[in-house]
């Protein structure tokens, strides 16, 4: 159905051949998001407050309209400027930082003349916490799959072609990372047998399978160097449970097996592999026309497998499903790991091998490590904004992470499919991409709201 998206080619050259941003630049972007998380849980007293006496007078307890009005507050101060931070107040990344930042200072300044506060134990504090930075990562891939689409977005905010670093290439990884700092091998539980993994998987494949004939059907835009022809990430997903399950090893080693496979994987990639999976000669076989998406699973193992080990030490222990140690224990390893994937990152990057996301290669491994600690170990600060906690749109989405991807999936594909998005003026563009995240944000909020929750595996 050529006449449903005319522009494809276009659309394809436009976020091809490209080579990203400085990594300094995506550490004050990540910086930015993150301290917006924070602010946003810092005013959090003034609208509750306001909706207690609300709520009081109503006689009730969460009515309709405070929580779609904590829902508007969420929109407003946290996917408005995550919109604007990455398309017209992008040329000014380093000044955001200073500005948000003076936000924050002051309004430390304002709670101090407060006399009671929100206090939570270091257990809920911390559990808030990672949920804070999962909510983060998924919203900025969520506004960036649409916005990406736009010429108001940044090119190197964009995908990397081959070798190079920037914000959405982060998207795929973080999630990886997200998942497996959570997973039931970090808590301690028992993993599941192969049959269970492939039942608990099966979902993701079909998801898989769903996305590749409907992007066929109507020939939407795919970019081949990203996976290769069929491959995509709910496949990549998949491959990396049903590995963890076939190789099931303790939590405590798991960072271990996850080092040997990346610096064994990396030394392939060195010895030729990865000019064979960077070339754009393909073969006819299901194999090599899907190279990338096929051999990066290695990587992407290697970075759960380490992802679960982090997750195990720095916030659960022997018993599942509970957070040990002190918030200021946490706080402090969180910050060292950081700053030693961040050096790591550096080494990797200049001498071995330059940070490619299309291979997952070692280099982009501890880049991805690196920038999701940094956004952990920003918002373990929240200490030091009293009466910090979680919105409701925070809530909504970490009840659906997979389903609001795959929702935000289905709306970019609309937008693409009814707009030239590559014509449209910057006024219009974002409009759309406000418009797009309002309809994102409450959608997930009313499931939410309904106690609906939608589980993959």
């Amino acid at each position: 159905m050529e006449s449903l998206n005319v522009n494809r080619h276009l659309k394809e050259q436009f976020v091809s051949n490209l080579t990203g941003s400085s990594k300094l630049e995506i550490s004050f972007l990540i910086t930015n998001f993150s301290i917006l998380i924070l602010f946003r849980h810092g005013i959090s007293w003034i609208y509750s407050d306001s909706a207690k006496k609300d709520d009081n007078a109503a006689g009730s307890g969460k009515s309709m309209k405070t929580y779609f009005g904590s829902l508007l507050v969420d929109f407003l101060c946290l996917a408005v400027p995550y919109i604007l931070f990455v398309t017209v107040l992008a040329e000014w990344t380093y000044q955001n930082t200073f500005v948000v930042l003076l936000q924050l200072i002051f309004l430390r300044t304002l709670e101090r003349n407060r006399s009671s506060f929100l206090q939570e134990d270091d257990l809920e504090s911390v559990r808030a916490n990672i949920a804070s930075y999962r909510v983060s990562m998924m919203l900025v891939t969520c506004f960036s799959i649409l916005a990406v689409d736009f010429k108001i977005f940044p090119r190197r905010y964009a995908k990397t072609e081959a070798y190079g670093t920037s914000l959405m290439d982060l998207g795929v990884g973080s999630f990886v990372v997200a998942n497996s700092l959570v997973s039931r091998q970090a808590r301690g539980i028992s993993n599941r047998t192969l049959r269970h993994a492939l039942i608990s998987t099966s979902p993701l494949i079909v998801l898989g399978f769903a996305r590749l004939i409907s992007t066929s059907s109507v020939n939407y835009q795919v970019h081949v160097g990203e996976y290769g022809v069929h491959w995509n990430f709910f496949f990549t997903l998949a491959a990396v449970a049903i590995l963890t399950s076939i190789i099931n090893v303790h939590p405590k080693y798991c960072g271990i097996l996850g080092s040997f496979i990346l610096i064994g994987y990396q030394a392939l990639l060195l010895s030729g592999l990865n000019k064979y999976l960077l070339s754009e000669e393909r073969g006819t076989d299901i194999f090599s026309q899907n190279k990338e998406g096929i051999f990066s699973i290695f990587g992407y193992w290697g970075m759960y497998l380490l992802g679960v080990r982090i997750g195990s030490y720095l916030f659960f222990a022997d018993k599942p499903d509970s957070i040990t140690k002190t918030k200021k224990w946490t706080r402090t390893r969180v910050w060292a790991l950081c700053l030693l994937f961040w050096s790591i990152t550096m080494l990797v990057d200049r001498h071995v091998e330059p940070i490619s996301r299309r291979m997952c290669n070692l280099g982009y491994v501890c880049f991805t490590l690196a920038s999701n600690l940094q956004v952990i170990a920003i918002l373990m600060m929240s200490d030091y904004v009293s009466g910090c906690k979680s919105s409701a749109l925070e809530d909504a989405l970490n009840r659906n992470l997979l389903a609001t991807f795959l929702l935000a999936n289905i709306l970019t594909g609309l937008v693409n499919l009814s707009v030239d998005t590559l014509s449209v003026s910057l006024t219009s563009a974002l409009a759309i991409l406000f418009t797009y995240a309002f309809v994102l944000s409450f959608a997930v909020g009313l499931a939410a709201f309904l106690g609906i929750k939608f589980k993959f595996w």
